[in-house]
């Protein structure tokens, strides 16, 4: 395998922090350069303080560290963008702008660009939603991911610059809380079950949301990642699928193993944005392109999650 030099920005987050043990597996610790806005603790590997924002600081650390793959993970969610849009547009926008500037300024080989369903409006289709389907957003996160999957496509078309992304649906994992999405309530409605915590709800029992577990997540990124560039017929950003429930479905499932578990429901502001959002995904364009596959269906993954959080917890199920 080729040596690769990897830049993470955002490797703190929720899909940050199981990616960079995921690349350093298969690069090696140090070949994975971990950074954030804050200090990273316990890495195997190389970190930088790092504020994307800052293009200049953004380019001493490619420079130093001789990367040529970039994995610009940070941004703003659906859920918190929503609190000062121009704020999370500044930031979504500015930041991928630099990463895109310094990819074709130094040439590197790769970047990795996370979209998300977030593109999606009230327009697409609710059901089996296709991969050329109308982008009409209703939050600036997805604004700023429409926008982003448009200038990635023109920075591969126009400079060559060999972009890729996934439209993540909601990832689900128990290495960390999640950052402020509209789907954050299918990590916490496992915390509280763990610990025998009755759950209120932010959306209404039957809302049901395109999903993936995170080792879905981050096999389907590294996946794409790995593909020959002439197999990807996608240039803006692939629909990818998991698995599609809703906050009661996740309860059922539950009680699979802990038959006790309560949940109640109280939307809240969020709910508008998950009605706003596709109910399932066709990632037909992946499976072809790349053979893409998700592993774990929802009982699955409830059972992975409850085994995981309980060893956190020092809970048993």
């Amino acid at each position: 395998m080729k040596q690769e030099n990897i830049l993470i920005i955002g490797a703190g987050g929720q899909i940050g922090t199981v990616l960079t043990d995921a690349l350093r597996e298969l690069y090696g610790d140090d070949a994975v350069i971990a950074s954030d806005l804050h200090p990273l603790e316990n890495q195997a590997g190389p970190s930088e303080i790092l504020n994307a924002m800052d293009g200049q600081a953004l380019e001493e650390v490619v420079k130093k560290w001789r990367i040529n793959q970039i994995y610009h993970l940070a941004a703003i969610l659906s859920a918190k963008g929503e609190n000062d849009p121009m704020w999370a547009w500044d930031i979504n926008m500015t930041s991928l702008f630099n990463v895109l500037e310094i990819a074709r300024q130094r040439s590197l080989n790769k970047v990795y660009f996370p979209s998300s369903i977030a593109v999606f409006g009230r327009e697409a289709a609710h059901q089996d939603t296709p991969q050329y389907e109308v982008l009409i957003p209703e939050t600036v996160y997805g604004i700023s991911k429409v926008a982003g999957e448009n200038w990635a496509n023109y920075y591969y078309r126009r400079y060559g610059v060999d972009v890729r992304s996934l439209r993540y649906p909601g990832i689900i994992g128990y290495q960390s809380m999640p950052g402020g999405g509209t789907t954050d309530y299918a990590v916490d409605i496992y915390h509280y079950a763990i610990q025998n915590k009755p759950y209120e709800c932010f959306l209404s029992a039957g809302t049901r949301l395109p999903m993936l577990y995170m080792p879905d997540a981050i096999r389907a990124t590294i996946e794409l990642m790995e593909a020959q560039a002439n197999r990807l017929s996608v240039r803006t950003s692939y629909n990818l699928a998991g698995m599609s429930f809703s906050p009661e479905e996740v309860a059922t499932s539950i009680r699979k193993q802990m038959p006790n578990f309560k949940i109640s429901y109280k939307p809240d502001f969020r709910q508008a944005i998950a009605d706003s959002w596709p109910a399932s995904i066709d990632d037909s364009a992946a499976r072809h392109d790349w053979n893409w596959q998700p592993e774990y269906d929802l009982d699955a993954m409830t059972r992975d999650m409850l085994h995981q959080l309980a060893v956190k917890y020092h809970m048993t199920v």
